[in-house]
């Protein structure tokens, strides 16, 4: 491409000899720079009309009185105009999918690193500095402060955690009610019923009033604000670039992605997770994948730079010992765990939203509502922790409770089946609390927490029954956090993954996809993910795609109805008799033939319109006269994606049909409602089977 920018002066019809600026820009060999030229030439006299000091169209020629000024300013206003039509420009290459996925990698990995490191801010300077209180944090985690172990003040707790949960509410519902609750939710509603839009921002807020939700002991995960960071930034990035609907769904999707990706240090779960997260029932949106999974990349390197070298390519929850899976009879203690993750699932579903319904009837203005949500959770909290004298590790049913799951994952022989139970249990009640009152964050690290408890506590238990069979409870744990999550996320293939990714633990990859795939199938009348679709039919992105597929289906000779005889009308007809024939039909398309009956033509009723004021020609005028002899047709054999793509072109409602092997012979007509309906029944049909 080259873009050129000739000046002389303006208005002028007499030829001075100045000389005119030509300026010039060409991409370099490579075809990413732009590199400017400016030479002087001669030119001979030239007329120019006009007052306007100068027009911006690319590959144009540009007259403009040569000084610096005048020529900067064109200049600044062509090369604006130059990356207008870049944007404009749809690239079709997989070198489009891969810098705009690298682009949403990189913001989602410094996203995660701020929204980490803010959240860190908040709990070393607030919770641990205020009551002494310090959250464990997995094994693989960095933290940016050093604590040292102070008095703990119980009752602090919960000021501090209302206090968080009043910041929070005004940050949420004073600037950007959709970030309430788990954002991962907002994300799914805007890819499928937002044309993937998200305002600008939202993921500010999101990360702000979630970084002092977790970081004043809230019970909530870090997926959901950072699934919307990167959400956001793939949405901002799709409307900046005037790209399509569709592809901003999918940078939308990327983004989510990449954000779970880097926080989570699991890049091909992060990949996965943008594509199956959209659904409750088994489909994919499998053009997410691709870009997601160079995002996630982008962004899991991005966020690994900022830890330090002993921590950096660390699994979240890394474990020295690696469990192993040395007989299939250890399959059927895993299935009565996957009953029982099923179970709780059911009532952690039942209670987030159960205690959301709730709050929605609390008499008080919403900003206050996660204030009061925290307050109980922190009081319930303590309560848990005084009735197991004071042991620290109950405290995990606030904040992340990354620590007591540390513990369960590695060394559960230190942990009581009645604390883990209770754990499990109490996470279920202040997360609930925390989020499902309009505090901010995510729910998918507090699943994490639930079904690594019950799954340890499980485990527990079946190794005191069967001693020979269950040797390493700790094992169930990891295939706890999998099954709770891909039953309650509707998500199993990118959980198991998450969860192996999380732990470094493949060994265990069978018992976790069985255990999985059992809560997906047990659990599958509830989801943790309300805005969730069952499959891409029902998603309204997807409602043109499935229009060609359902209507390619289908053939002509399926729809048109055989007994309509249309009328036709015989090439030598006039006017006045073709008139006639209108005023005895609803009909409004009418095939011409010649002697022979092959159709030759075609006119409709508009087309007489504009011969009926004028008599002289009434008895002169004929068929042949008024109708086009291009004839658009379908035959019967032709799918009715074939035929709509004819109606939508034309704008006409009915079409001849004629025979295969002889275009000119009509049989019948084919007409737009027909398709449609034909449409509308096969989808009827394809739902109830369904």
């Amino acid at each position: 491409m080259r873009i050129s920018l000739h000046v002389n002066r303006l208005g002028s019809n007499k030829c001075d000899g100045r000389p005119i600026y030509v300026t010039s820009w060409n991409f370099d060999k490579t075809g990413s720079r732009l590199v400017a030229e400016t030479t002087d030439v001669d030119v001979q006299c030239r007329s120019v009309v006009g007052d306007v000091p100068y027009r911006s169209r690319v590959n144009s020629i540009f007259f403009i009185d040569p000084t610096p000024f005048n020529r900067r300013m064109l200049e600044h206003r062509l090369m604006s105009q130059f990356f207008q039509s870049f944007r404009d420009y749809e690239l079709r290459s997989t070198g489009k999918w891969f810098a705009l996925a690298a682009a949403i990698g990189v913001v989602s990995g410094v996203g995660a690193i701020a929204f980490q490191f803010l959240g860190q801010v908040v709990q070393h300077f607030v919770l641990t500095g205020l009551t002494g209180f310090q959250p464990g944090e997995a094994s693989g985690e960095h933290a940016y402060f050093e604590h040292h172990a102070g008095t703990l003040i119980p009752w602090a707790i919960v000021a501090v955690m209302a206090g968080g949960g009043l910041v929070s509410g005004f940050l949420v519902y004073t600037f950007a009610p959709e970030a309430e609750g788990h954002g991962t939710d907002a994300a799914i509603d805007s890819f499928h019923n937002r044309r993937g839009a998200v305002r600008y921002r939202i993921p500010i807020i999101k990360t702000l009033a979630s970084a002092v939700t977790l970081g004043t002991g809230g019970s909530a995960g870090r997926e959901g604000p950072i699934a919307q960071i990167g959400a956001g930034f793939g949405s901002f990035l799709a409307s900046q670039l005037k790209l399509p609907a569709r592809d901003r769904r999918i940078l939308l999707a990327t983004g989510m992605g990449a954000g779970v990706g880097a926080i989570f240090r699991a890049p091909l779960a992060g990949a996965l997770f943008a594509g199956e997260i959209l659904y409750s029932d088994a489909d994919l949106e499998a053009d997410v994948i691709v870009p997601s999974a160079v995002s996630s990349i982008v962004a899991y390197c991005v966020y690994s730079l900022s830890l330090p070298a002993h921590v950096r390519f660390t699994p979240l929850f890394g474990l020295d010992e690696q469990f192993e899976f040395v007989s299939l009879s250890e399959l059927v203690p895993y299935t009565l765990l996957a009953a029982i993750l099923t179970v709780a699932g059911v009532l952690y579903i039942k209670t987030f939203y159960g205690t959301h319904k709730l709050f929605q009837c609390v008499p008080v203005p919403k900003h206050f509502r996660p204030l009061i949500g925290a307050a109980i959770a922190g009081l319930t909290g303590l309560g848990l922790y005084y009735a197991m004298g004071k042991d620290i590790n109950a405290l995990a049913v606030l904040g992340s409770g990354y620590g007591t799951l540390q513990e369960a994952l590695s060394s559960s022989i230190d942990l009581s089946v009645t604390l883990l139970m209770a754990v499990a249990l109490v996470k279920i009640v202040t997360t609930s609390m925390t989020i499902s009152s309009g505090g901010s964050g995510g729910v998918f690290g507090p699943s994490m927490v639930i079904g690594g408890c019950v799954g340890a506590a499980t485990g527990k238990l079946f190794d005191g029954w069967w001693p020979n069979l269950v040797s390493n409870p700790e094992a169930f744990a990891i295939v706890g956090m999998a099954g709770f999550f891909a039953g309650c996320a509707r998500a199993p293939f990118s959980t198991i993954l998450m969860v192996t990714e999380m732990t470094g633990d493949y060994k265990l990859l069978l018992p976790t996809m069985w255990v999985s795939t059992l809560c997906f199938l047990l659990g599958a009348r509830w989801t943790l993910y309300e805005k969730q679709v069952p499959t891409r039919l029902d998603s309204p992105a997807h409602r043109g795609d499935f229009l060609v597929d359902v209507l390619e289906g289908m053939c002509v000779d399926d729809v048109y109805n055989k007994e309509r005889n249309p009328v036709t009308v015989f090439e030598g007809a006039t006017l006045d008799q073709i008139v006639h024939n209108l005023a005895e039909t609803s009909q409004r398309y009418f095939p011409v033939v010649d002697a022979n009956g092959g159709m030759i033509g075609i006119f409709s009723a508009e087309d007489v319109r504009g011969y009926l004021y004028n008599d002289e020609i009434w008895d002169l005028a004929t068929a042949s006269d008024v109708m086009t002899s291009r004839v658009v047709t379908v035959s019967p054999d032709d799918d009715l994606n074939t035929a709509l793509k004819r109606f939508t072109a034309l704008n006409i409602s009915e079409l001849p049909v004629v025979s295969p092997s002889d275009p000119q012979r009509l049989v019948g007509v084919l007409r737009h409602k027909d398709v449609i309906g034909a449409y509308n029944r096969r989808l009827a049909e394809h739902k109830s089977a369904g």
